[in-house]
């Protein structure tokens, strides 16, 4: 904030653009520091973190926005700048009125100030809402691992139709249970026309790692069915030397890990509900432009 403040100190009018442009060479970022996005990925957090420092600013009645995407310093904000601060933290701007009442109050603990200081509003919800799904993994992971093996098949075969494989539920239900046959435990269809097929490897384990040798059988069996596509499934994990080596083969072996079956089970709404909703609006600027 106090970079922003000090560009803005010359008088004149500016805008978000050439705020960035400034900032970024001032803090010798790099493209890829620039273009760094934020969990979502739908937003770069460098222009995140400088838009609502603009925010905060003017809040704080430090800049002011003469018209729509400007802005400019006021006398406030000169003063401010004439006392030489260190940095402009959300403590310091607590000192003017106008910033307290557009703030929540809340009482923070010491890590939750320093938090407050460094984060915007969406990376704080955003690192909320990524400690909430983490935990959803870790827990989902835990049901499917104590699930029987009838269930898990089960599992498999539903996650499988909603990605959009197998055709119907009773294809799917007759191709996956095609098991014991020369490491393979299941055949399914990649499109509801039938055009290509998909073989199927699922293993419930709940601690061992599956090295390449067991990849490698796996591959041997889609050879031996002139199969060219492949997909195992775990609730276990991969060796490094597993992701290494279904890279450089032919035919093409996709590896799901139990976190990552848990994410598609998330993504796909397969065994969660949802629990609450939020929805973040903006301003349609759009709306107030008169003729």
């Amino acid at each position: 904030m106090l970079p922003l403040l000090r560009f803005a100190s010359d008088g004149a009018c500016h805008n978000l653009s050439t705020a960035r442009t400034h900032l970024a060479q001032m803090f010798s970022l790099t493209q890829k520091e620039i273009e760094e996005l934020l969990p979502s990925g739908k937003q770069r957090r460098f222009h995140n973190r400088v838009a609502w420092a603009k925010v905060y600013l003017e809040q704080a009645g430090l800049l002011h926005s003469p018209k729509r995407g400007e802005f400019n310093i006021t006398q406030q904000g000169l003063a401010l700048l004439a006392s030489n601060p260190d940095y402009i933290s959300v403590q310091l701007l607590n000192q003017f009125e106008k910033f307290k009442t557009f703030r929540i109050a809340k009482k923070s603990t010491e890590k939750e100030k320093v938090i407050e200081s460094i984060e915007t509003p969406e990376e704080l919800l955003e690192r909320s809402f990524q400690t909430i799904h983490r935990e959803l993994v870790r827990s989902l992971l835990e049901k499917v691992k104590a699930c029987t093996p009838s269930f898990f098949e089960n599992l498999v075969i539903e996650l499988l139709l909603k990605m959009g494989y197998g055709g119907n539920r009773i294809e799917a239900g007759k191709a996956i249970r095609q098991s014991g046959d020369e490491g393979i435990d299941g055949i399914i269809n990649e499109d509801k026309l039938g055009l290509d097929i998909v073989y199927i490897q699922a293993k419930r384990w709940t601690t061992a790692t599956i090295g390449r040798p067991e990849i490698q059988k796996f591959v041997g069996a889609l050879h031996g069915k002139r199969a060219k596509k492949g997909v195992y499934i775990t609730t276990s994990t991969f060796s490094p030397e597993a992701h290494q080596y279904v890279l450089v083969i032919d035919p093409k072996v996709v590896l799901i890990d139990g976190e990552q079956l848990a994410e598609y089970m998330i993504e796909y709404n397969l065994g969660v509900l949802i629990k609450d909703t939020y929805e973040i609006k903006k301003i349609d600027a759009d709306y107030f432009i008169e003729d």
